[in-house]
């Protein structure tokens, strides 16, 4: 069955691919299908795997062994042909090995929802790297395996360590999960004074071009209207999403199909309140109440234009807020968790509810270690959770039916 990697632009689609395809198969065939419109035109007026794999043979001038060869469409998202092929290389009895990828895939399958290959393409979602991964990436193994340990006994830290994973997940929302950050990252010896800022800026240039490009003028500006705004959107105390932050004559029926652009494409992840937070949760949302935030916490530290040192030293506080929440929504994304937040006539709020092992968990999340909240409490006595999590930077421990889980262990929730 063809394999079909989604995800944001720069999320390291192609990197992965190609290294899997390197290390899997004797021979591997890479075609861009952005790069050349000659690419596209092999699906033109065909669906056929074996005319395709013709034309492409004929194109490059040479024979393909199909027994012993994997070919990587990328960027397939281009050609809706070429994704609607897909279903006819699945269903060929030659065996075909194919593996695609793309940037704006979620916007253009839902173009197709009525002609998409449902159960004949496997669908793969490619996020940013979350904490645990860049802990990884950056040779922190035996940091990642105590901050396991510790979550799975409900142990603290010892102080030294935990102060060391603090200052990482610092460092962390100044970098982001992007790869090409991380590699900066690593390549200037971990030292945040000489990273180069212009990585996270190209890649939000990156992402305003591809804005332009695949909508149209109008469509455009909305779109980066509606990006642009997040910081502001989630300044605010009340990170409910508002048009009137986006443009002061801002309304749902004009920039609605904007958002769902930027969800799609995976630019931005949508929260959506509950009411009542009982199963299915899905059934109480209340989707014109709804909170954005970026898909990459660096990419926000970048768009916010916050300083780098004030973060890793904690000399202002403003940027708190901001990140800390998006931080915990990307990590829950990222995981697989439905984005839903709890509110009650706007007089209290938990700011996310998990479905855990058949429990409604109410989590809440402290940039700091000050964790008092009568948000918490009234939703606690209201509704009597097996228990509830508040995510802080304090260390790990469970008193009194609340989980004390840090910010730095945020992925090992509900794994």
């Amino acid at each position: 069955m063809p394999l079909l990697l989604m995800g944001a632009r720069q999320t390291g689609k192609t990197y992965l691919l190609q290294e899997f395809c390197k290390s899997r198969f004797e021979k591997n065939l890479y075609i861009n299908l952005e790069e050349s419109r000659d690419h596209a035109s092999f699906f033109e007026d065909t669906l056929n795997p074996e005319d395709i794999l013709r034309r492409i043979e004929a194109y490059r001038g040479e024979k393909i062994s199909i027994e012993n060869t994997v070919i990587f469409f990328d960027e397939i998202q281009v050609s809706e042909r070429a994704i609607a092929s897909l279903k006819y290389f699945n269903e060929s009895e030659k065996g075909y090995r194919i593996v695609c990828a793309g940037s704006l895939l979620g916007v253009q399958l839902n173009r197709l929802a009525a002609s998409f290959p449902v159960g004949k393409v496997s669908l793969e979602q490619l996020f940013p790297m979350d904490f645990e991964e860049f802990l990884l990436a950056v040779g922190e193994e035996l940091l990642v395996a105590d901050i396991r340990d510790g979550f799975e006994k409900m142990r603290p830290l010892n102080e030294a360590l935990h102060r060391k994973a603090l200052q990482l997940y610092r460092t962390y929302l100044c970098s982001g999960g992007m790869p090409q950050a991380i590699l900066e990252f690593m390549a200037k010896n971990r030292d945040m004074v000489l990273y180069d800022r212009s990585i996270h800026q190209n890649i939000i240039y990156a992402y305003l071009a591809d804005m332009a490009k695949y909508t149209t003028g109008t469509q455009a500006v909305k779109t980066s209207q509606v990006y642009n705004s997040i910081p502001a959107q989630l300044a605010k105390e009340n990170k409910k999403f508002m048009y009137k932050l986006v443009h002061d004559k801002a309304k749902k029926e004009g920039y609605e199909s904007a958002i769902e652009w930027l969800i799609q494409s995976g630019m931005l992840l949508k929260a959506i309140r509950i009411d009542l937070p009982q199963a299915p949760l899905l059934a109480y949302q209340k989707p014109n109440f709804f909170k954005l935030y970026l898909s990459d916490v660096g990419l926000l530290t970048a768009l916010c234009k916050f300083n780098f040192g004030e973060i890793l030293l904690e000399t202002s506080l403003i940027y708190r807020g901001v990140l800390t929440e998006n931080y915990v929504a990307q990590t829950f994304k990222r995981a697989g968790h439905d984005l839903l937040y709890w509110e009650s006539n706007a007089q209290a709020e938990v700011d996310f509810l998990l479905n855990l092992n058949g429990s409604i968990i109410p989590v809440e999340v402290k940039a700091a270690d000050n964790t008092a909240s009568k948000s918490l409490q009234s939703y606690r006595e209201r509704y009597r959770p097996d228990h509830a999590i508040r995510v802080s930077a304090k260390n790990f421990g469970f008193v009194n039916g609340i989980k004390a889980i840090p910010l730095y262990a945020v992925h090992c929730i509900g794994l």
